[in-house]
This record gives C-alpha cells, structure tokens and sequence, in this order.
C-alpha cells in the first residue's frame, strides 16, 4: 500500500465524515462538517505541493526547491477558516437565541409549527 493512496483514502474520509455533517439538521453538526472539509481541502492543496525532502526553502544556486506557494495557501486558508468558523458559530448561537432550536430551519421536527399568519393573531 502506497503513502500516496493512504493520503488520499484519509482525505476522502474526512470530505465524506464532512459532507455528512454539513446534511444534518442540527447546527453544531454543520458546523463541525464545514470545518472538518476546510481541513481536507487544507491537507489536499498541502499534498499537490508535493514534500520536497533536503530542498531549500529559499531560492539559492542551483538543486532543489521547495516550493513556497501551496505552503502560503494553506497558511492562509487556516486563517480565513478560523474567522469564519467563529462567525457560523456565532450565527448558531445567535439563531438558538432567536428561535428557541438549534434545527437548521428553525423548528423541531414532530412538533406543530405556526406560520405568520397564527403567530400574529391574523385568521
């Protein structure tokens, strides 16, 4: 078994674990799904850019380099991952709030639920 088809089965685990979480009803499940997939793409930019082993890392004369533009990718894509996981988690607790569930759509599943209408005294 090769380094290369472990890599990529644990890449494809993490999406798939993801994209199952992101399909939940609840919000802490989404939450967690949207940051385990930016951590696959992260690993999956990471692994195109290949691990170049006794490569300086800064140009110098003739050999091998190691190639700096998937490293500031990644670097970036934590950053701007860790900001916008802190928003969602701040649109869920600011949606608990309002609404009283943590459901995606507002309301538990199984219970009778009001429109507009009834919630306004409106017939």
């Amino acid at each position: 078994m090769s380094l290369e088809f472990l890599v990529a089965t644990g890449i494809g685990a993490v999406t798939a674990t993801g994209i199952y979480l992101i399909l939940r009803g609840r919000t802490w499940p989404v939450v967690i799904g949207l940051s385990l997939l930016g951590y696959a793409v992260n690993v999956f930019i990471f692994a195109m850019g290949r691990l170049w082993q006794n490569a300086a890392p800064i140009l110098s004369e003739g050999g091998a380099v190691a190639d700096p533009l998937p490293q500031a990718l990644v670097l970036t894509a934590i950053v701007i991952g860790f900001a916008t996981t802190g928003f969602v988690i701040e649109l869920a607790l600011r949606t608990r709030h309002e609404t009283g569930s943590d459901h995606v759509d507002g309301h538990e599943p199984g219970h009778a639920t009001t429109g507009p209408s009834q919630r306004d005294g409106a017939a």
